[in-house]
């Protein structure tokens, strides 16, 4: 890869992408949202990137340009012929509606199909050979087993049936206009940029602040991938995953909840106190969400470096001066 874009760049993931491939000499066209209030994201990324490239001694490469394209997600067609320099690599993260009533909205969960759609033609378009999409684990529906492309799948959301709709779709565009395609879908991720009414953001700020936050009796039983890890995963799949295939997205390990909120806290002050049990769990709880990453780590090498313990410290860092 030498010239990429990415829609969604200012979320957490995209943003972690951008880091990682500027580290690499890429070059990045970040397509954000006009006014995004997380543009600071995208700073981040690109202050980082260039630190990383300084402290390693043995890296003479320099570091990818950073371009912003200001562009509503409805409107990338507008784009075309205005993107700058040839482009060889499609990076869809853009999504609209991902939380409260619309994500159960079944006409802004098929703009978000449309989206999906504008954004394989717009890569067309701009030169790229390869388009990869990030789906989630709400494409599965409930599951009690490990997570991976060969089990059925049976979304329960209206986001789920439009993130699993668009990973079909895009992959019959792309076949139909010859680039590869890759889904990649993403289980449960945090670090740096994360949003705030995440779980994990939320209980470090609390915590942060000294507050007691009220949680479930965390039961459930997890898997958190930190996002540079889930990043380098992208990468890895855009670079040797097979062809229009899908790949499943975690650190592949598991722990109860309520053990990563105990990690969180001891991180900050042991003697908080949380109050693990004091709310209910969430109507419709999922209560197993764990990755199988077999196919991940055959297919492309790929292997997280980043336990629970070392990510949640760096989010900390993050959390205290942003």
């Amino acid at each position: 890869m030498e010239n990429v874009i990415i829609t969604g760049a200012t979320g957490m993931i995209g943003a972690h992408v951008a880091k990682v491939l500027m580290e690499r000499g890429v070059n990045v066209t970040a397509i954000v949202r006009p006014m995004s209030e997380k543009i600071d994201n995208l700073k981040w990324a690109e202050e980082k990137a260039s630190i990383a490239n300084f402290e390693n001694s043995n890296n003479n490469a320099e570091v990818g340009k950073l371009q912003v394209v200001e562009c509503n997600l409805w409107e990338l067609p507008s784009l075309r012929d205005k993107l700058g320099w040839e482009h060889d690599t499609f990076f869809h993260f853009g999504w609209g509606y991902t939380f409260g009533t619309g994500r159960n909205d079944a006409p802004k969960q098929e703009a978000n199909i449309k989206a999906c759609l504008d954004a394989v033609h717009l890569a067309y378009e701009a030169g790229c050979k390869a388009f990869i999409g990030a789906g989630s684990q709400a494409e599965f529906g409930h599951v009690s087993g490990k997570l991976s492309d060969a089990l059925p799948k049976d979304p329960v959301t209206g986001y789920g049936i439009a993130k699993l709709a668009a990973c079909r779709l895009s992959a019959l565009e792309c076949q139909n206009l010859g680039m590869k395609q890759n889904w990649g879908r993403i289980l449960s991720c945090y670090g740096p940029g994360d949003n705030d009414y995440a779980m994990v953001m939320a209980a470090v700020k609390a915590m942060l602040r000294g507050e007691r936050m009220k949680f479930s009796p965390g039961e459930q039983v997890w898997d958190y991938i930190y996002a540079e890890d889930c990043a380098k995963a992208f990468v890895a799949i855009v670079e040797k995953g097979e062809n229009m295939k899908a790949y499943t997205i975690g650190s592949g390990e598991h722990r109860l909840l309520k053990e990563y909120i105990y990690a969180i806290r001891d991180a900050i002050d042991p003697n908080l106190e949380v109050g693990i049990g004091e709310r209910e769990y969430n109507q419709d709880q999922v209560m197993h969400l764990v990755a199988d990453i077999t196919d991940l780590v055959n297919d492309t090498g790929y292997k997280p470096e980043t336990s629970f313990e070392d990510g949640i410290k760096k989010t900390i860092e993050w959390a205290k001066n942003s």
